[in-house]
Parts: structure tokens; sequence; C-alpha cells
């Protein structure tokens, strides 16, 4: 089991410990201990899914928890839905087949894990596709819900976002905090070219082109472009471009799916956009739940 595996069984356990789910109280006092019952997954908007493989792994994971013997279980599905697939009002995501007991006290923890993430991965695929034919690529943020960070970022990648930083230890990026601290990008840059460990490409946030300037100036291997109208970014492309230099620019700060494809037509490589991960709505979705046949 690789690192992410690991972290994935935490973040379901501690969403099970969370409900204790082990001790759903209406289930226990109400459903027969051997009925076996059949969950129906549907979607209830258009949307993009992300996250059907976190099922399996929610029953495996309250089975570890209940310390008792639980019954098998099945999930069945179409060949055309897996995450990534674009989703219909109506259209059934899975059906599974277990104890009823089970199922009725994972069900609000499975419906958690769909419906946050395919939220994500909509919202993703609304900006993917507002830019398309352009160059640009949608890049996420670490604006993440606490705990979930891995499952935010692979529900952008089901959306056809691309994934940014996993964490601080996953490059550099100098921001205008460290700039002030520092004193000036430039002082910035040569204390990162003297004490970066390995070989990331060291980037660097501007906020007008007389830092632009800088940045190029003292060895920004990438430059963030934070919080600048459209006319300034394509302003921006163009001075670089004259330079003949080949240094990735990404656009951030307040991008909108209204102006993303202004900031998109730019030139502009990559714009991130905080939004996938800290205002996508949950999409919309239910379990029904019937005796099994």
């Amino acid at each position: 089991m690789d690192w992410n595996s690991r972290r994935l069984t935490a973040i379901i356990e501690n969403a099970l410990l969370e409900d204790r789910a082990t001790r759903d109280a209406t289930s226990y006092s109400c459903i027969d201990p051997q009925q076996r019952a059949s969950a129906t997954i549907l979607a209830k908007q258009d949307c993009v899914l992300a996250g059907i493989g976190c099922v399996a792994r929610i029953l495996d994971v309250y089975a570890a928890l209940d310390g008792a013997v639980v019954s098998h279980y099945g999930i069945t599905s179409h060949p055309s839905i897996f995450d990534g697939v674009r989703l219909h009002k109506g259209d059934s995501i899975a059906v599974i087949q277990h104890n009823a007991r089970v199922l009725l006290s994972c069900e609000r923890v499975i419906l958690n894990f769909l419906q946050r993430m395919s939220g994500v991965a909509t919202m993703t695929r609304r900006f993917v596709d507002a830019v398309a034919g352009t160059n640009a690529k949608i890049l996420d943020t670490r604006k993440t819900v606490p705990g979930w960070r891995i499952l935010d970022k692979y529900a952008v990648r089901c959306g056809g976002g691309t994934n940014h930083r996993l964490d601080l230890s996953d490059g550099v990026l100098i921001k205008n905090n460290h700039v002030a601290l520092t004193g000036s990008v430039v002082e910035a840059l040569e204390r990162t070219h003297r004490n970066r460990r390995g070989t990331q490409p060291i980037e660097v946030e501007v906020h007008n082109l007389e830092q632009l300037d800088q940045a190029l100036q003292h060895g920004a291997e990438a430059i963030l472009l934070d919080n600048l109208p459209p006319d300034t970014v394509r302003a921006a492309v163009e001075h670089v471009r004259k330079l003949k230099r080949s240094v990735p620019l990404e656009c951030a700060g307040g991008i909108r799916l209204e102006n993303v494809r202004a900031y998109a037509e730019t030139g502009v490589n990559f714009i991130s956009v905080g939004a996938l991960t800290h205002s996508a709505p949950a999409a919309d979705m239910s379990l029904r739940i019937v005796p099994a046949q």
C-alpha cells in the first residue's frame, strides 16, 4: 500500500468514526442483522463523476472498524461509468448489494465523498471547457478542505484540471509574504538560489511589470502574475516573448468563470483557480436502498 493509499484509508476511517457508523442506533434498532439490501447511487443533476473508487474502500474500512464478520458485498456499474465521465440527471452510478445495516450506516459517508469530489470535478470541468482552444491549463491551489487534499486534487484531475503543488515541500514558490519578509523580489530570489534544496524550479509571485523584470533578471524559473487584469497579463506575456525567455507564466487572483477566457487568451501558460476546491458546490446525488431481491 503506497503513502496516498494509506492516507485515503485514514481519511475514510476518520469519516466513519466521526459519524459513529458502527454505532448506528437507528439501523441497529429496527433492521434485522441478516437482512440483505440493494442500494442504487443516482445522479440528481448533470455533473462530472469523481470518487467512485472510494465506495468499496469505505465498505472495507467499515468492516475493519466493525470488528464483526460482515457479509460479502458486490458493486456493479455500467462500463461507461468511471471517474471523469459526464453524468446526466437520473443516471445510475452504481448498485451495491450488501448487508442492509452496513448500507444504512455508510450511506452518508459514501454520499459525502462522492458529492464533494464530483462537485470539485464539475467545477473544474467548467473552467477547463471555458478555456478550450487556448494553450492555458487550469491549475488548482492548496485551498483545500483540511485533511482532504489528496481527494480534492484527485477530483480536479477528474475534471480535466492540472495539479499545482500538493504541499509546501512540493516546489518553491516565493509569494508576497516571503518578499515582504526578505525586503524585495531580488533579495528573496538571491537567498533562494543560495539555499534551495534539490532542483525544483523557483517560481516567484509578482504584482507589476517592474517586479516581473526583477524576477527575470535574477533567476526566476517560473513567474506567477498575481491579481493583475487581463491587459497587464497580456503585456507581461508579450514582454517575456520579446526577451525570448522560456519562463512559464501563471496568473492567479480574481479568476472567475466570467473572465477566465479573457485570461487564457493573453497567452499565459497556466491559470490557477482557488475556487475549484474552496467554492465548489457539492453535486446532488442520492442513495436509494431497497430490500434485496
